[in-house]
């Protein structure tokens, strides 16, 4: 009960606070010339969040960047040596690898698979029963996708009952139990499809909205032109929602570029399935070498930081159409 009340407080007291300052600033700005007034009025309400993004962002880059650049306890300059271990170690290069894997698989299956359900989608009858089951998975936490596959993907000897979805199937069959999450080979496979699972759903949902706004004049004037489906959705149909195949693409690479969660519940980085985000924990928490593991996260950011200016611009030319 006493936290419920400390909650309630808590919120009461927060809200109020914020309430009371910008409406104590408000009154202050109101007591100067207009013009002065419609130029600081904007940056009044930024202020709070600018703040904020200054003292949890900001700073904490700039800091991780100087860290990057000293050893593992922050004690010695020791320059560029945190970067060449990370473009140099046999670790390291399993991790790009994997990434670049996920990043291929992932982006292309999800928007390939999310484009081509949404042009289907259109012609159901239940078309909201439909999209509401494959973005059902978007509910869930990467964790709790994790843990659900974790399950299906669950391994015992053989001759042990099966109690892993895959493994049943696959027993039932007659074949020996596959160990989805050891074996080298496929492991790296078996967590990109549960990426794949959460983001397609994500994917049909921006495409869809897309699709739908194509003019229905435009289809019917092909469909008399004698143009066929085929023709329709790669001459018609992807050229008319590029930009939005565009948008939704570099948001699942960026997604894709931080990906942690998966990697660290299925597998933990282990048998080979090493991704940067994973690697850069380890460094900093497993092993306390705070140098590598800041080289690591700047390597990250410095990644994400072009695709998503690139998202920005395409964002700012779709407002500007």
């Amino acid at each position: 009960m006493s936290q419920i009340i400390n909650s309630i407080f808590g919120i009461i007291i927060g809200c109020g606070g914020f309430i009371t300052l910008f409406y104590g600033l408000n009154i202050l700005v109101d007591l100067l010339p207009y013009k002065l007034r419609m130029q600081i009025l904007p940056w009044l309400y930024l202020l709070p969040a600018i703040i904020l993004l200054t003292a949890y962002l900001i700073l904490p880059t700039i800091n991780t960047i100087y860290i990057s650049f000293f050893d593992k306890r922050s004690q010695n300059f020791v320059g560029l040596d945190n970067y060449i271990f990370a473009f140099t170690s046999e670790t390291m290069g399993i991790a790009f690898r994997n990434n670049l894997l996920w990043l291929v698989l992932v982006t292309g299956f999800s928007v390939g698979l999310g484009l081509i359900m949404a042009v289907l989608m259109d012609r159901v009858r239940y078309e909201a029963i439909a999209k509401s089951l494959i973005f059902l998975p978007m509910a869930i936490s990467f964790v709790g996708a994790s843990v659900i596959w974790k399950f299906v993907y669950a391994f015992r000897a053989t001759g042990a009952e099966q109690i892993g979805l895959l493994n049943g199937i696959v027993t039932s069959l007659g074949f020996q139990p596959i160990g989805w999450l050891v074996e080298q080979s496929f492991n790296n496979f078996a967590l990109i499809a549960i990426m794949i699972w959460l983001q397609t759903g994500f994917c049909l949902v921006l495409l869809s909205a897309a699709v739908k706004g194509i003019p229905k004049d435009i289809m019917e004037a092909a469909r008399m032109d004698g143009a066929n489906e085929w023709q329709i959705f790669w001459r018609i149909t992807i050229p008319m929602i590029r930009s939005t195949i565009a948008v939704v693409a570099t948001t699942v690479v960026i997604m894709v570029l931080k990906v942690f969660d998966i990697v660290f519940v299925m597998t933990a980085g282990n048998q080979g399935t090493e991704v940067i985000a994973s690697r850069m924990i380890k460094e900093m928490f497993n092993y306390r070498d705070y140098g590598r593991g800041s080289a690591i996260a700047v390597i990250l950011l410095l990644a994400i930081i072009p695709v998503t200016i690139g998202n920005i611009r395409r964002f700012r030319q779709q407002s500007g159409e």
